[in-house]
């Protein structure tokens, strides 16, 4: 009998969280590859030091981005939050405390998304339409939740740097090197990986100038991809 329910429990895990990623064929990775447009964005923020460096970044090329914030981040830094919106940025969701997916029930997930929803619109004065799961990982409920704040959940095609530290000419080289139209870019304006910030810095005018150079547009990720593509 314990066998039994131990296998059931197991079977239920594995459905909720894992086979739950069948379901992310439907998402978004990527814009038209009929468009020369690429979409840079940044999780894990904000960060009152490195955000604002990264919004000067882009105000200096004219570039617009798509941010996706962590709600008790942007609880603490609201001025940053509203900065990056005043300056024609698209604010996106990454969950209130970048919590694992995985290891969220479905009372946990909705909280994680509705809170910052909730947040967000108060913020900028605009619900945001997008969420990106911390850690690319999903489960069953979060698509739920996501109907329920018609909001849609983005991956992408191209990350430079994740889990393991990479140097900013190596980030520069692999963004350049793997560039395709529809390209959704994902990096860190905030520290997950230690010191991912400061090489963010270092690498993205070398990033933007090379994809500009190669004829490409930036663009944000709502714009590239508008709802119901």
């Amino acid at each position: 009998m314990i066998k039994s329910h131990l296998l059931l429990a197991s079977t239920g895990i594995v459905g909720y969280s894992f086979a739950a990623h069948l379901f992310t064929l439907g998402c978004c990775w990527r814009g038209p590859r009929t468009s020369n447009t690429v979409a840079l964005t940044f999780d894990d923020g904000p960060d009152p030091e490195y955000t604002p460096r990264v919004l000067d970044i882009l105000a200096a090329r004219d570039v617009r981005g798509t941010f996706f914030v962590v709600g008790n981040r942007a609880e603490r830094s609201p001025a940053t939050v509203k900065q990056i919106h005043e300056r024609g940025h698209e604010v996106a969701s990454h969950g209130w405390s970048h919590r694992n997916l995985w290891i969220s029930g479905p009372r946990r997930t909705f909280k994680e998304i509705g809170r910052t929803h909730e947040l967000l619109k108060s913020l900028t004065g605009q619900a945001p339409a997008l969420f990106r799961p911390p850690w690319g990982t999903v489960n069953a409920a979060m698509f739920g939740a996501l109907k329920r704040y018609q909001q849609r959940c983005v991956f992408w095609s191209v990350q430079p740097e994740g889990l393991r530290q990479r140097s900013a000419q190596d980030q520069v080289a692999y963004v350049l090197r793997k560039a395709q139209p529809g390209m959704i870019v994902d990096l860190h304006d905030a520290e997950g990986t230690k010191g991912a910030p400061a090489r963010l810095c270092e690498a993205l005018p070398a990033m933007i100038d090379g994809l500009r150079e190669r004829g490409y547009r930036f663009t944000t990720v709502s714009e590239m991809v508008p709802a119901g593509d």
